[in-house]
């Protein structure tokens, strides 16, 4: 296991404070990632707050994550130490279903697995925790690539705030001419 520290939530409405966990050692498919910057979303308080369903606690938020490649498993292909790489609010899916195939994970059919504030069922079945903490552990297909030279901090909401507008401008190939409202 990784030694890692962050901020949590011990129990639904709480204030965040710092916690020190456990993360699941880099697997053969897998990223480290030392975290440089965190987006902080108002789905994080929701999911603290308990709105949408109850949470599981102790809660690392944080699903807008930026930072440096540490570590990488040994069947990685895409990543290297050094790498700057990214995060968003998806950890896991079942990586086999119609919709995962088609590269709709976020519809998987046997359920996608959040990067905080879930169980990674697909692995160990241990808590997932966020990006409010110095390190996180990504499989390879789940953590995107960082351009260097851009202002990394205005980067990590893209992540959420970005990818949610932008996928379904693409997906209805939204272009010059078109007319929309967001």
């Amino acid at each position: 296991m990784i030694a890692a520290k962050g901020y949590a939530a011990q129990s639904a409405n709480a204030e965040l404070s710092l916690w020190t966990f456990d993360r699941r050692d880099v697997g053969p498919h897998d990223v480290q990632i030392e975290i440089l910057y965190c987006g902080v979303c108002h789905s994080d308080v929701a999911q603290i707050n308990n709105e949408w369903f109850p949470g599981l606690f102790p809660m690392v938020p944080g699903h807008e994550i930026v930072g440096r490649v540490v570590a990488v498993g040994e069947h990685v292909k895409n990543f290297k130490p050094g790498d700057l790489a990214g995060v968003g609010t998806l950890a896991n899916s079942c990586k086999k279903c119609a919709h995962c195939d088609d590269g709709l994970e976020v519809y998987c059919e046997n359920g996608v697995i959040p990067t905080y504030n879930g169980l990674d069922k697909y692995r160990d079945g241990l808590p997932t925790y966020g990006g409010y903490s110095n390190t996180i552990v990504s499989d390879e297909s789940f953590t995107l690539h960082i351009p260097e030279k851009l202002n990394l901090a205005a980067i990590a909401p893209l992540l959420c705030a970005g990818i949610t507008t932008y996928s379904p401008l693409k997906h209805w190939k939204v272009g010059k001419g078109h007319k929309l409202a967001v």
